[in-house]
């Protein structure tokens, strides 16, 4: 057993000015602890498990001389338990800094998340719709919420009031709060379940998108006027129009037809390839295009610099979407329900087309939009891309764009070729 030195009383222990340690008896092992600069402290000399050890219990004189005795009772009471006061000390430090690092609000995750996955984006309007949805909706309910807190109620009180009356924007955040909760979950900020997954959970507390989504058609030019516009487009000499054109006669989208280059196309062939990472479906699409197309691409002027096929007249880079759209809306063309047409529904005025218009199969025309077909069988049967067939539906399709139609006209459908359905 430690020898106990003598008992100092208070003002015996106050006069102690040297350096070094001095006993102060009572309990064995307690010693006052002065530096050389003179700043004094109580330490506990004991040895634990083998292994000698110098306890800190506190500095004097805010802790007492009566209070470093009880402190000290208390830690040798301790360690005659088994506990090592020193690695107890570290493993308490250790928790908490864990404690502290993982205690991340939600917006903290989410900016962290979309930081590490934007570089990945084919379209930078990405990282501003996840910036946007998340800003509107979700912040001002779980913002500052600890991530490792959000639970179902939380989730669902963020959706429900925008689920029916603005689904489709509230699907897109549900999905992106599961992914920064899956994202929190891998970097160790929470654990479980993900409370903003759809099968087997949500579904069972939300109505089905699909049955509460309304089809938001864009506004498209009428069928009836799709010449009219054509001509009327093909009289404005600007670069929006040529790539408005190429969009018509194609049925691409827009950021398709903005980001073409020179390298994709086969002029010969009367092939366009549109590499995967430009493609809504992130899948290479090949469009054929018909001699309308043609003339129009041979005719484009050619950058020296650039191999862009519709560069800006300002700076060389690519045109906007919303050149585009202020052409469109400039021409003054209207949807059946009186709306503004917009690039966008070109391709809807295609799709009318075909399936009022002609004798074309669907598919064909889906292919040619680069739908995604969810039918396995069709899918299967549509590997071949069915070229020449789309290629025929194209020129049809430009026929039917150099043709203005009057109000009493007759008009009669283009028969497509017979197709063997199998």
């Amino acid at each position: 057993m430690a020898r106990v030195a003598k008992e100092l009383k208070a003002l015996e222990v106050a006069r102690i000015k040297d350096a070094g340690y001095h006993a102060v008896g009572a309990v064995p092992g307690l010693h006052l602890n002065v530096t050389d600069g003179g700043s004094r402290s109580w330490i506990l000399r004991v040895v634990v498990g083998g292994k000698r050890r110098e306890i800190g219990l506190g500095s004097y004189p805010s802790v007492t001389l009566a209070k470093a005795h009880e402190k000290a009772r208390e830690t040798r009471e301790a360690i005659s338990k088994g506990v090592d006061p020193i690695e107890q000390k570290k493993a308490r430090k250790s928790a908490l800094m864990a404690d502290q690092m993982n205690a991340v609000t939600f917006e903290q995750a989410a900016l962290a998340y979309i930081k590490a996955i934007e570089s990945g984006w084919r379209n930078p309007k990405h990282g501003a719709q996840w910036h946007s949805t998340l800003r509107n909706y979700a912040y001002p309910v779980i913002g500052k919420l600890l991530i490792r807190d959000v639970a179902t109620p939380h989730v669902v009180d963020v959706l429900t009031p925008i689920w029916n009356t603005k689904n489709e924007t509230a699907s897109r955040l549900r999905g992106r709060i599961e992914a920064i909760l899956n994202w929190a979950k891998t970097k160790g900020h929470r654990t479980g379940e993900n409370p903003a997954r759809w099968h087997g959970h949500l579904e069972n507390l939300l109505a089905a998108p699909s049955k509460v989504q309304v089809p938001q058609h864009r506004p498209a030019v009428q069928v009836a006027q799709a010449g009219a516009f054509m001509r009327d487009l093909r009289s404005k000499p600007v670069m929006g129009a040529k790539a408005l054109e190429l969009l018509m006669l194609t049925g691409a989208r827009s950021g398709e037809v903005l980001g073409a280059r020179w390298p994709e196309f086969d002029l010969k062939a009367k092939l366009w390839t549109v590499p995967g990472e430009r493609m809504k479906g992130g899948v290479t699409h090949r469009k054929a295009l018909s001699d309308a197309a043609i003339t129009l691409l041979m005719a484009l002027p050619r950058m020296a610099d650039s191999d862009l096929v519709f560069p800006s007249p300002r700076g060389g880079g690519t045109l906007s979407d919303m050149a585009l759209s202020k052409l469109m809306k400039s021409m003054n063309y209207r949807d059946h329900e009186g709306r503004s047409c917009v690039p966008h529904g070109l391709r809807s005025t295609f799709r009318d087309w075909a399936g009022e218009r002609t004798g074309h199969p669907p598919h064909l025309a889906e292919m040619a939009l680069a739908h995604i077909n969810g039918d396995k069988v069709e899918s299967a049967y549509a590997r071949s891309e069915l070229l020449e067939k789309r290629a025929r539906l194209m020129a049809d399709w430009a026929a039917f764009l150099d043709r203005v139609e009057t109000s009493s006209e007759n008009v009669l459908p283009i028969r497509g070729p017979a197709v063997a359905r199998g």
